[in-house]
């Protein structure tokens, strides 16, 4: 039986709008001086995180995910649910929304739409985002997309170190200049822009919008989701729980000493934002640290945590 934490190797993507500050901030070897993102845990085929320890070492999370479904508690789905990110966004994010699941599959020919969430790991000073609009109906957005009346139709809220936010599916948002956010999503890779402040690309064109596909996806109108941030405490552990919905749940675990007896139900993701400390399992012990992205599959009935350290931890939901 698999009976260890699975660790996995973080994969960067080159980004318009990204910097260094996963460099920075995580220590990462990043590739690129315009690196925007790190996929931490993932499966999806644009960029399977490879494991990098214990007997599936060198091996993808895809290829986990296909061939040891005993992992993820026999879980149904052609792909791993979830996927795991850090942000870095130098300069502004494009506008943009995504599809739910219907539309993702019947016209994108994709498993998942994409609902997402994100924790803020870090911001300058007045950052902000993108979230929601200002559109009464379907009318009033349709005609200030056409007129490009961004001003008054985009909702803009400032952000702050260890502000969540929960982005459903048909949300419009952006994440502003100056914010590294760890974002907890559907395993999907469907962006429809809607606005890129008139920026061009590496080519020197302008990058594709998709009016058409926004337009019919977008939530009018908006609605904020509502949020109810509990505290829990076992031992030396906080666990905060972020949000818990369809797809997934997600907590803020804070360690500050031990922690015995963790249950792991059905299937965990450990994303380690702060600090260092160990996972024990039948008394053998697996260090972390600050950076660090693993998965506690659920052959292990129980751990212990070790250290002081501040953690995203997420479940799938997509069974239950």
């Amino acid at each position: 039986m698999y009976n260890e934490p699975i660790f996995l190797q973080p994969e960067f993507k080159e980004r318009l709008w990204g910097g260094t500050q996963l460099k920075e901030i995580f220590d990462y070897a990043i590739p690129f001086e315009q690196t925007g993102e790190a996929w931490c845990i993932s499966g999806h085929h644009n960029g399977p995180n490879k494991i990098k320890n214990g007997p599936l070492e060198g091996k993808t999370l895809a290829e986990a995910w296909n061939d040891h479904r005993e992992l993820f508690a026999n879980e149904e789905g052609e792909e791993f649910p979830l996927l795991v990110k850090i942000l870095d966004s130098k300069k502004d994010l494009s506008v943009q929304v995504h599809p739910d699941d219907t539309y993702a599959r019947d016209v994108e020919g994709e498993n998942y739409g994409k609902t997402e969430c994100w924790y803020v790991i870090d911001s300058e000073d007045d950052a902000e985002i993108i979230f929601g609009h200002h559109a009464a109906n379907k009318q009033d957005l349709e005609g200030m997309v056409a007129n490009g009346e961004w001003e008054n139709l985009l909702r803009k809220i400032k952000v702050n170190a260890g502000d969540f936010f929960y982005v459903p599916s048909g949300t419009i948002h952006a994440i502003g200049a100056g914010i590294q956010i760890l974002e907890t999503q559907q395993s999907s890779d469907i962006t429809y822009r809607v606005y890129d402040y008139d920026r061009v690309g590496q080519d020197g064109q302008k990058r594709e919008l998709h009016l058409e596909k926004s337009l019919e996806v977008t939530n009018v109108p908006h609605h904020d989701p509502s949020l109810e941030r509990t505290q829990l405490y076992h031992e030396d552990l906080r666990n905060e729980k972020l949000v818990e919905e369809k797809y997934f749940s997600v907590y803020h675990w804070d360690l500050e000493g031990e922690c015995k007896g963790l249950l792991t139900d059905p299937y965990l993701l450990l994303s380690v934002i702060e600090g260092q400390g160990e996972v024990v399992i039948e008394g053998r012990s697996y260090p972390f640290k600050k950076g660090d992205h693993l998965i506690i599959p659920a052959t292990v009935d129980s751990f212990d945590l070790k250290g002081n350290a501040s953690l995203i931890v997420s479940t799938s939901n997509k069974d239950k």
